[in-house]
């Protein structure tokens, strides 16, 4: 019995932290909040009945933040001369209980920037968890209890999504508010996210009203079908095919940007678990970054826009 909720605890963990398949260093450790003097408060305001304050670990040679109440923005600007005008609002994963801030959060925006394209880490509002790390392990281990199903996509990702969605769309408002400071094309800002950030991404390009992002990323989040409006962006996709939560799930998703007549891209790569990320893997998962940049590249986001 023992053994088995071990075994509980390693697969929560997995899912809401994000983590890369066989990654060392599995031990959360407490770690004080790091310095974040580029962040900007958004005007979402606190969480709704939140009661535990935000805290951070470390984990996988990387950092997580958990029970995040106020959401905040983090520029990642491109050097002098090399901006091209593009944007992108990156969306870290952890299924709505954790954000992966580093491995799909800094380290991928910084990646954007020496492409010279602007980009800006959402730290949004997260579901609150038992501030202790044991306490949260339990918790996350309850979620996968013996009989419990695993959580489904929400019929209204609106409502579900709320906070999250809100935290969004003030991101995208806030940017296009400041484009001119940060050398952005109001017109060219996209969305990238990793797991839970990838639902967040999806629900923002389809229910996030005035958001509207130009393009989107989804990076190991769900494939599920669903309805795509003749306006929605160009959607850039990459899974591993052994990514125990969604690999196995179909790639329905594919087949409705499609079916719309909308352009899609979709890596399926051999190996890489779930929560790759920017982790160096001897696996081809590494090299979605690169392939995303082409991707980009290819829809002209990494040269200035052509005059009118």
């Amino acid at each position: 019995m023992k053994n088995r909720k071990a075994g509980l605890v390693t697969l929560a963990l997995a899912c809401m932290m994000a983590a890369p398949a066989m990654a060392q260093n599995d031990k959360m450790t407490p770690i004080t909040t790091p310095a974040q003097p580029a962040a900007i408060t958004l005007d979402t305001g606190a969480l709704p009945g939140a009661t535990v304050q935000e805290s951070w670990h470390s984990q996988y040679n990387s950092v997580f933040a958990r029970n995040v109440t106020v959401a905040t923005l983090t520029p990642f600007l491109p050097a002098a001369g090399k901006a091209s005008g593009a944007a992108v609002i990156v969306a870290p994963g952890g299924g709505f209980r954790t954000l992966s801030m580093e491995n799909e959060g800094w380290q991928v925006a910084q990646a954007l920037a020496d492409k010279g394209v602007a980009a800006f880490v959402l730290k949004y509002r997260l579901n609150q968890t038992p501030a202790d790390i044991p306490g949260f392990e339990r918790a996350m281990a309850e979620i996968f209890s013996a009989g419990a199903k695993r959580p489904t996509a929400p019929q209204d990702p609106a409502a579900a999504y709320a906070p999250q969605i809100a935290d969004a769309r003030a991101a995208f408002a806030l940017v296009r508010a400041r484009a001119r400071e940060w050398h952005v094309d109001p017109h060219r800002i996209g969305m990238l996210g990793f797991s839970a950030g990838a639902m967040l991404t999806m629900a923002t390009a389809l229910h996030g009203q005035d958001a509207k992002p130009a393009f989107i990323g989804n990076i190991y989040g769900p494939l599920a079908a669903m309805k795509v409006p003749a306006d929605a962006p160009p959607l850039f996709i990459a899974l591993a095919a052994d990514d125990p939560f969604f690999g196995n799930t179909g790639y329905n998703l594919i087949d409705s940007w499609r079916s719309a007549r909308r352009p899609v891209e979709f890596h399926l790569f051999e190996q890489g678990g779930h929560g790759f990320g920017m982790y160096r893997k001897t696996t081809t998962s590494t090299g979605w970054f690169d392939s995303y940049a082409r991707w980009l590249d290819m829809h002209g986001y990494l040269q200035p826009a052509a005059s009118n």
